[in-house]
């Protein structure tokens, strides 16, 4: 894979061990009300074409980032690679941000009984699902959070199948010295032609690896091209992913949200990630990687389908008759603004 080198214009400035500063972010979308532009969020976004060269390059796209669920589809492909049974819609729980609807935990269910495991062998944190409608009925009914339903429980189940199926310790999978978390660094790296800039560890108590906008668009292009029939098994495995994503959109997100709604209704892989990052690749080769400086998710799905109209890889109609993003500003009863893209 060759290299991709950033804008020089926006040579990044931020210290190491941080993302990139308000200087060296753009402006990437408004808020409108009533005519007034009430918010604006600032960030920094990259474009890549189909043959993987730079499109378009706003902000800062050096400077590494934290992917946060953005690195799913890595770290997915790896634990197939590893030998993780993910047949069908399992694949796509491993790579996804579920809503915790009960279809969602049936699938994680089946994943951990597939190795012998049950949900207490889990490490992410508990949690009440994200989706409302569930969330509501488990309160009524008097559950407590639980593992399963953290909307990082598929991507733990698959991580578990993996060490498993390498013989490996389950009970420490998350420490960043462990095989399975060496084995997800060397392919971030080698797909994203970039070091790790530094390891934290995510929301879901696993390790997440800072790298460029620039990287982390490569690795999205990397696995949403990658061949089923790959001598390489990581992109094997990226590839079982992906083709799960696309032949179930509902579980890598949930009913009614943005990720599903994106990936059923134009076919363009979407995964979003904490603290206002978002990766989106469309049918025609084009990727998107982009972060909202502040952390708000709000205007990420917005921007990243605006660059990819502008680039001409999605029909603006189709990406205008989606409902679910969160476009409007109302005013009382009446819709008196908008949220909008301005890249």
């Amino acid at each position: 894979m060759e290299p991709v080198t950033a804008d020089p214009t926006h040579a990044p400035t931020s210290p190491t061990g941080e993302t990139f500063v308000a200087r060296d972010a753009v402006e990437l979308a408004v808020l409108e009300r009533s005519g007034f532009v009430e918010t604006r969020h600032l960030g920094s976004a990259i474009v890549l074409g189909p043959d993987g060269a730079v499109v378009r390059a706003l902000g800062d796209v050096a400077t590494p980032i934290l992917p946060r669920s953005c690195l799913k589809p890595v770290q997915a492909a790896t634990t197939h690679a590893l030998g993780a049974a993910l047949p069908g819609v399992h694949a796509a729980l491993a790579t996804a941000s579920h809503s915790g609807t009960d279809r969602h935990v049936a699938v994680v269910e089946a994943m951990l009984a597939s190795g012998g495991l049950t949900a207490q062998d889990l490490r992410c944190p508990v949690a009440h699902p994200s989706d409302t409608a569930t969330r509501t009925a488990l309160t009524i009914a008097g559950a407590d959070p639980a593992r399963i339903r953290m909307n990082c429980s598929g991507k733990h189940a698959a991580m578990l199948l993996a060490c498993l199926a390498q013989g490996w310790s389950t009970h420490d999978y998350l420490d960043p010295g462990h095989p399975l978390q060496r084995d997800v660094v060397a392919t971030v790296e080698r797909v994203g032609g970039e070091h790790v800039a530094a390891t934290a560890i995510d929301g879901c108590g696993a390790p997440v690896h800072a790298l460029s906008l620039t990287a982390l668009a490569r690795t999205v292009r990397w696995a949403t091209t990658a061949s089923a029939d790959a001598t390489d098994a990581h992109e094997r495995g990226a590839a079982a992913v992906v083709a799960a994503v696309h032949a179930d959109p509902w579980a890598i997100d949930g009913p009614g949200r943005e990720n599903t709604e994106v990936i059923a209704s134009l076919g363009t892989f979407a995964k979003g990630g904490a603290e206002g990052v978002m990766v989106m690749a469309a049918p025609d080769g084009h990727v998107v990687a982009l972060k909202i400086l502040d952390g708000g998710p709000r205007a990420t799905s917005v921007v990243a389908l605006a660059l990819l109209v502008a680039a001409g890889s999605l029909d603006p109609d189709a990406v205008a008759a989606l409902t679910t993003l969160p476009t409007q500003v109302r005013g009382g009863d009446e819709v008196v603004g908008r949220l909008r893209a301005v890249v």
